[in-house]
């Protein structure tokens, strides 16, 4: 069951046919039906409720991933901080921590001064 719902989501971003989408979605639930265990009907019925969007996400490539890992990231910077002291504090870094990424703060390689080598002077 786990791989007919995994066969069903890897359809994102391959233009799939609606008769594609239909066959694997229908082997979903068919299989969820048989196993009898009541976490993969919860399972079935919690892809039945999102459908909509599940579908829309398949066709189109569009996700919100991104928001969900900036929301995550913030969540996480919280957490860490144990709070703020007051809620512009807490807007301040949390725009901080989502923005260093994008200026090159946490990439692999970093560049600029603090990614060189540092230089030794001798005495």
């Amino acid at each position: 069951m786990k791989e007919d719902l995994r066969d069903l989501l890897e359809l994102h971003g391959t233009n799939p046919t609606r008769q594609q989408i239909g066959q694997l979605l229908t082997q979903f639930y068919e299989s969820a039906a048989a196993s009898g265990l009541p976490e993969v009907e919860r399972l079935a019925t919690t892809v039945n409720t999102w459908w909509p969007q599940i579908l829309s996400g398949i066709t189109t490539g569009i996700t919100n991933a991104a928001s969900e890992g900036i929301n995550r990231t913030i969540k996480t910077d919280a957490r860490c901080a144990y709070g703020y002291r007051n809620p512009a504090n807490q807007r301040l870094r949390g725009h901080c921590t989502t923005i260093r990424r994008a200026r090159g703060h946490l990439t692999a390689h970093p560049s600029g001064p603090h990614g060189r080598p540092r230089k030794h002077s001798n005495p």
